[in-house]
């Protein structure tokens, strides 16, 4: 790389001084573009960063163009942006891109919305969080194991297929469920009084009234509840004491059919904890008394799913 020097003169009283500069020159070439942003609400800060630049055309993905080095553009939606950045210089040109996700609503987090048109793939994490439990179905979700990494699988219930099922959500409100192993994650006590054809149990899931289940999935059609109060009667573990609950204001998932997401038993409703444009936690019924009030929920399992790349 190479040096310019500039010589400068100059007086002092106690006699002249010689003062030289130097710096770089930008060595030749084609112009380099990136994208650096900051979102605040609706409004995106953009910065590009660029080498050997003359001229900066912004798209913004929503019709909108800038021709601003770094430019403050405000969406009028909420949504998932595509943006580019072209630059020119020295008569050639270099491109950049970038995906914006603002002020997402629930339905957009959930199915990607337009951006998404074969549908947004979740499954549950093997990560898990520290919220993932097995619970009381109680009015706190009063936790009786936390479910750490990998819990489900070989490390403990020995049911490591249920992190392979797949679950597909639409912006048009279809839902596809798609088992990678031929079932689904379920009640054991369901599966018995149902008589469906249980794939695999262990004496470890088996003690939490868990088991993978034979399943063939339906067209069917799901439904994003942002607020409600879901009544639900539930039961103690020794399904003697029916409670009338009600979980108020709560985000519910409810589908058409039979259908359901991530765990098949008689409540096929869940409760969405959290939501986010990669993970959402979900709370799920789960019936484990053989008793009078067999198909009311005593338990409830809560899990964290993840998007599918």
């Amino acid at each position: 790389m190479k040096k310019f020097c500039s010589v400068v003169l100059i007086a002092f009283a106690t006699g002249p001084v010689l003062l030289v500069s130097c710096k770089k020159e930008e060595p030749k070439g084609p112009p380099v573009a990136g994208i650096f942003y900051s979102v605040v609400e609706k409004k995106v800060a953009f910065t590009a960063l660029t080498k050997r630049a003359d001229t900066w055309l912004w798209d913004f993905g929503d019709g909108q163009t800038s021709t601003e080095m770094n430019p403050v553009h405000i969406y009028q939606e909420g949504g998932i942006y595509d943006v580019k950045l072209t630059v020119t210089g020295s008569g050639q040109s270099a491109g950049a891109s970038t995906v914006v996700s603002l002020a997402l609503s629930n339905i957009q987090m959930l199915t990607g919305g337009l951006k998404y048109p074969d549908g947004k793939k979740w499954k549950i994490s093997s990560a898990h969080s520290d919220k993932d439990a097995f619970t009381l179905a109680d009015d706190k979700f009063t936790v009786i194991q936390p479910v750490a990494t990998g819990m489900l699988g070989s490390v403990g219930l020995g049911l490591g297929e249920v992190y392979d099922d797949i679950f597909i959500f639409k912006h048009d409100g279809s839902y596809i469920h798609s088992p990678q192993h031929g079932g689904a994650f379920a009640g054991l006590l369901y599966s018995m009084l149902t008589k469906q054809n249980i794939l695999n149990v262990t004496p470890v899931s088996q003690s939490f009234g868990l088991c993978y289940t034979a399943w063939t999935p339906q067209t069917a059609t799901f439904t994003l509840n942002e607020k409600k109060d879901l009544e639900i009667t539930t039961v103690s573990p020794d399904g003697n004491t029916p409670a009338d609950r009600v979980y108020k204001d709560v985000m519910t998932l409810s589908f058409s059919g039979t259908e359901f997401i991530g765990f098949m038993d008689f409540t096929r409703e869940c409760i969405i904890q959290s939501l986010s444009p990669s993970k959402m936690r979900l709370a799920m019924f789960v019936c484990t008394t053989q008793k009078a009030h067999f198909n009311k929920p005593s338990h409830v399992v809560i899990l964290t799913f993840e998007t599918v790349p």
